[in-house]
């Protein structure tokens, strides 16, 4: 008879940094607690699960029974815990010391909390660069798991991808296994039965020796959270009948990754090329480069040589997300310049909390977008910017910056000015619009030009006017995500146009038309631009005084035409029942409405979410008009629309020589 397959099965459990406490709530209440309890009753299926930093706290503090299970589990040699960074970052986008310290944090809390210090690794998003190996390395971890598309794009074969590999950077050497794609896409999505006939039939593969491994690690949320799984996998007893399969059958022997390495031999050193999983060869190319890249892959499925060629038809990296979305880019480049700064701080001045934030700045799932919200999602980047913002703060009180300073912070080719004063922080965009790219209040620990444009993406031609489509899935299981089109919101082609301008702060209007300015070089520390059209000469001065910022517009000629400028605010409570405007003493709406206001010189924007207030004054009556300003993205949910800023849109007529503009700030007194 021959060998039994070595199942080594493995569930990757992750919630962003910032998700909402409703929503770790749910995925404990349909995921996380039914699926340990159903391992939990049968202690010889041995498997392998891999927790987020953020994620395993949250459980521990609020769910300590359910995790009791777990650490019993781990106690009596039935999972294998597996480490990463402790915030869950793309280790190959921050710097080695940082991932060193990510990987430790988290290797020792292991340790501590669940008593097993692990000796494998999760590589978030399954991002490879080989830059990471010295660091997983000297770390002491042994193995990773990565994709067999991976392996596919070094140039190996399916039928060689039966156990692992050896690769080696700057001389220290890591261990790959590749995760199989077959398994990916039938667990748990498959018939229990064709699962089971599938991992069976792998006794015939043949490799040069040694066992036959059958390697899945996935998301343990397809596992419930998933559309239809909760009631496939528990209701309807999937993943119980698949353990009882599987310990039935004498083929299949489930193992840890750690009782496989240390029998087996590695199949051969490798070297992988940079790349994720194979959906990320889309999601990374802007549009029309995915459209693109889409259109080559249906020619290769249609004359079907797509299957054994689809490593050769590659799309983009994971890094393009930064070139692909200004947003995400300028969020990166915030967070290395704050770590640089910490680096540099003497140790004895370091403190844990600064470290704290500088990781919690680095979680990745605000900084890129594939199937789900993740930087679509306002409070997914507000998490990130809140550490952001703190940490600043908590650096400059050790070593304080100068009020002024400038830079091209992310690399565009534009400097940007940084302006503060140790409450508020204006960084202006040095280029023709002239406007605030960010506003920090740091008392509040917020931005408040964390907004995001609206930009094509290539899912969006799957939009149909009249309504969704139905799944596209035949068979007995049930569809994946991937393959599902489903709308939570009505969308039209408006909510999915492009826009032309960055959703910043202060961009001006003449006649409907865009400003340009350039920077007056020998006023360039007051801030102060004058438009590039001498026929109709505009000056604008920005500058902040204790917790307000005051824009200045002068108009050094009369002439007839309407000036607007246009503000966009990351206002946390959105679209929901915290954000509300006030005038003259009433409320006459919440941010997610139209709003038009003539003869206005105050209106307060109340945020309970943030627990603060914006209140905007003029110098002279405006006409205010002010609109909820929508995104278009997809979710695992469907295509929905999504509130990112609140718009306010002044106008008036250039008659006075003058107009000021000003943003208080105040925080929510406590009663």
């Amino acid at each position: 008879m021959s060998q039994p397959v070595s199942l080594l099965f493995g569930v990757h459990a992750h919630q962003p940094v910032g998700n909402f406490p409703e929503v770790l709530k749910d995925a404990h209440l349909r995921c996380y607690k039914p699926f340990f309890q159903v391992l939990y009753r049968y202690p010889d299926f041995r498997f392998s699960v891999h927790f987020s930093g953020w994620l395993l706290d949250y459980l521990l503090q609020n769910f300590p029974d359910d995790m009791a299970l777990l650490h019993e589990m781990v106690s009596r040699r039935q999972v294998e815990l597996f480490g990463a960074g402790d915030t869950e970052p793309v280790l190959a986008v921050i710097p080695n010391r940082d991932r060193i310290g990510q990987i430790e944090t988290f290797s020792t809390k292991l340790s501590a909390k669940l008593g097993q210090r692990p000796q494998g690794a999760w590589l978030t998003e399954r991002v490879w660069e080989s830059t990471v190996v010295p660091a997983l390395a000297d770390c002491g971890i042994r193995y990773v798991i990565v994709d067999d598309y991976h392996f596919l794009c070094a140039g190996k074969d399916s039928n060689e991808l039966h156990g692992y590999f050896t690769t080696e950077e700057e001389g220290r050497k890591l261990d790959l296994f590749p995760i199989s794609e077959a398994l990916r896409y039938k667990i748990p999505f498959a018939p229990v039965e064709d699962t089971i006939a599938y991992l069976e039939s792998l006794t015939n593969a043949s490799p040069a020796g040694g066992a036959v491994a059958a390697i899945y690690f996935d998301d343990i949320e397809k596992f419930g959270i998933w559309p239809e799984t909760y009631q496939w996998v528990y209701e309807k007893g999937w993943l119980e009948h698949f353990i009882q399969g599987v310990l039935a059958s004498p083929k299949i022997l489930p193992q840890h990754y750690s009782e496989y390495h240390a029998a087996e031999k590695t199949r051969g050193v490798i070297y992988l090329p940079t790349v994720s999983y194979i959906e990320m060869n889309e999601w990374t190319l802007p549009a029309h480069a995915a459209g693109t890249y889409a259109e080559l892959v249906q020619q290769a499925k249609t004359s079907d040589w797509y299957g054994p060629k689809k490593a050769f038809l590659r799309g983009g990296i994971w890094k393009n997300f930064f070139s692909r979305y200004p947003e995400s880019n300028w969020m990166h480049k915030r967070m290395l310049a704050l770590s640089a700064r910490l680096a540099a701080l003497p140790k004895k001045q370091r403190t844990h909390r600064m470290q704290q934030k500088l990781y919690e700045a680095q979680a990745n799932d605000a900084y890129w977008h594939g199937l789900f919200g993740g930087l679509y999602l306002p409070h997914l980047r507000r998490a990130v910017y809140n550490a952001i913002v703190e940490l600043e703060a908590l650096l400059d009180h050790r070593d304080q910056r100068p009020s002024y300073h400038t830079e091209d912070t992310d690399l565009d080719g534009f400097d940007e000015a940084y302006l503060q004063n140790g409450i508020l922080q204006a960084i202006l965009k040095l280029d023709h619009f002239a406007s605030i790219c960010e506003l920090d209040f740091y008392p509040l620990n917020h931005n408040f030009g964390d907004t995001l444009r609206s930009q094509a993406e290539h899912y969006h031609q799957k939009i149909q006017p009249g309504g969704p489509p139905a799944a596209n899935h035949s068979g007995n299981g049930i569809a994946s995500a991937h393959d599902r089109i489903s709308y939570k919101h009505e969308i039209s082609a408006a909510d999915i146009g492009a826009d032309d301008h960055p959703r910043s702060l202060f961009v001006d209007r003449l006649d409907g038309m865009f400003v340009a300015y350039r920077s007056l070089a020998s006023a360039l520390e007051n801030n102060h631009f004058q438009s590039e059209n001498t026929a109709y000469p505009i000056h604008k001065m920005i500058i902040l005084d204790d917790n307000r910022l005051q824009v200045t517009y002068r108009f050094t000629a009369k002439f007839s035409h309407a000036f607007s400028t246009e503000i966009n605010l990351a206002m946390p409570s959105c679209d929901g029942m915290g954000g509300r405007y006030v005038y003259q003493g009433k409320i006459p709406g919440g941010f997610g409405q139209l709003l038009k206001l003539t003869g206005v010189t105050e209106l307060m924007l109340d945020d309970d979410t943030l627990g603060g207030s914006v209140t905007l004054m003029t110098s002279h009556p405006v006409t205010l008009r002010a609109h909820p300003h929508f995104s278009v993205s997809q979710s695992e949910s469907g295509f929905e629309k999504i509130m990112q800023a609140v718009t306010l849109l002044l106008e008036w007529p250039v008659s006075a020589p003058e107009l000021i503009v000003t943003l208080e700030i105040n925080t929510h007194t406590k009663s």
